[in-house]
């Protein structure tokens, strides 16, 4: 009896586990699989699935179910095309959470002392940021951790009033000069002859060319690898004030009476001139939008503006500070929201196509410090203010609201400088996180 009730449970044992091996997720057939992935309905949940195993990946992939959850939500226009690449779904997908947090989602502001004397710009790009103008060097930092990775000096001890970065090289102006580092290292590679121009103000740059603008109105076009000027333009009778240049390649400077001026290095013609519908005003800044055919830019009146560069017409143009906007940026890509920061302190982000504010923000530095790291320097994480769309701001202390002298936009990330030695960045995160 013994061993026939052995017998009998170790075969319940056996039946229980083959009755167990046939309901595995692995054991179902591509056609059951494929009917419950296309019932998910979070991009996020049908990608963690994809990561699963091959079988799995191969089965969202063939079924194009990335594609057609993006366009449940996304219905096309009537005639246009459906198809879209995985890799175009999930640039999609990250742009939209990064206008949604932009313009919703909660936010934590980071401020570490970068500088000795004080840092007025800042460019961002590929999760790196890079500070400096106010003393003799640029700093590159970690926008995620905002570790210090490099320290660039200006040969000479020069003054920079501008400056880029790409994957490969930094780019600095001084009044007279172009320098030039590679990423990876301290020391210039390269400074350009004083004969070249003279009281450059501001830069801007697209392989292989540097065009800089001058204070007595023209543009010079400068060829970092013949290292030599190929073309200067005219653009204005008074200061270039801000650079920008177009995906067309197209040339586009500001200046203090307030018109924007276009040129083509084609052509080597100014093509036209954007004006504002209201009295001159200095042009402080520049942005141009990657995905469609528009120029933001800033004013010293506290004028925000966006023209449409087909009919050279102005789109909106509100004003949204009592003071000069000092700079505009918006991540490349992103059609959803504008950031504008100038002498007032406030942070603002407004809708690209109606020029609406959508948010307003200060930090509160009434707070006592959060300190979060203490190997190279301090940081402290700070809490961050809302500040109501009808608020007076002169009623707002000036210490929650130091001039933003330079911002620049990232991946649910904006950097700022302040004129101080002390750098901000504020991350977004998506409202329901």
């Amino acid at each position: 009896m013994e061993a026939s009730s052995s017998r009998g449970r170790g075969g319940g044992a056996a039946l229980k586990r083959r009755a167990g091996a046939g309901s595995t997720a692995h054991s179902l057939n591509d056609d059951i699989l494929r009917s419950v992935f296309s019932r998910l309905d979070d991009h996020f949940d049908l990608a963690r699935c994809s990561a699963v195993c091959s079988s799995w990946n191969r089965i969202i992939v063939t079924a194009h179910l990335m594609r057609d959850l993006y366009y449940k939500r996304n219905p096309p226009e009537r005639g246009s095309s459906s198809n879209i690449s995985v890799k175009s779904y999930f640039e999609a997908l990250a742009m939209d959470e990064h206008a949604s947090s932009l313009s919703s989602g909660p936010t934590d502001a980071y401020q570490w002392i970068g500088h000795p004397m004080r840092a007025t710009l800042c460019r961002m790009k590929g999760g790196l940021i890079l500070t400096g103008v106010g003393d003799n060097v640029l700093r590159l930092w970690s926008a995620e951790t905002c570790k210090f990775m490099n320290e660039y000096n200006v040969p000479n001890a020069k003054a920079l009033v501008d400056f880029d970065f790409d994957e490969n090289k930094i780019v600095g102006l001084t009044g007279s000069q172009i320098c030039i580092w590679r990423r990876s290292e301290p020391r210039s590679i390269f400074q350009s002859g004083e004969a070249l121009f003279n009281h450059g103000l501001c830069m801007s740059f697209a392989d292989p060319e540097v065009v800089i603008g001058c204070e007595d109105g023209r543009a010079f076009i400068y060829d970092m690898y013949s290292k030599s000027c190929s073309s200067i333009y005219r653009l204005h009778s008074s200061p270039v004030t801000c650079l920008t240049i177009t995906d067309d390649q197209m040339i586009l400077g500001g200046s203090t009476f307030g018109n924007i001026a276009i040129a083509d290095p084609t052509s080597g013609q100014k093509i036209g001139v954007l004006k504002s519908a209201y009295a001159p005003l200095a042009i402080r800044s520049l942005s141009c939008s990657t995905n469609s055919h528009v120029i933001f830019a800033g004013s010293s009146a506290g004028y925000v503006h966006c023209w449409d560069l087909r009919t050279l017409r102005p789109l909106w143009e509100p004003r949204v500070s009592p003071n000069v906007i000092y700079s505009t940026h918006h991540l490349p890509g992103d059609t959803a929201t504008l950031a504008v920061g100038g002498i007032d302190g406030v942070l603002r982000l407004i809708c690209q196509r109606t020029g609406e504010i959508i948010r307003s923000m200060v930090v509160d530095t009434d707070r006592p410090a959060e300190f979060t790291s203490r190997s190279r320097h301090q940081i402290e994480k700070k809490r961050v203010r809302e500040v109501a769309p009808d608020a007076r701001v002169d009623r707002i202390s000036t210490r929650l609201r130091p001039q933003i002298t330079s911002l620049s936009v990232g991946m649910k990330k904006i950097v700022t400088t302040h004129g101080e030695n002390y750098i901000r960045i504020l991350k977004f995160r998506p409202k329901n996180s």
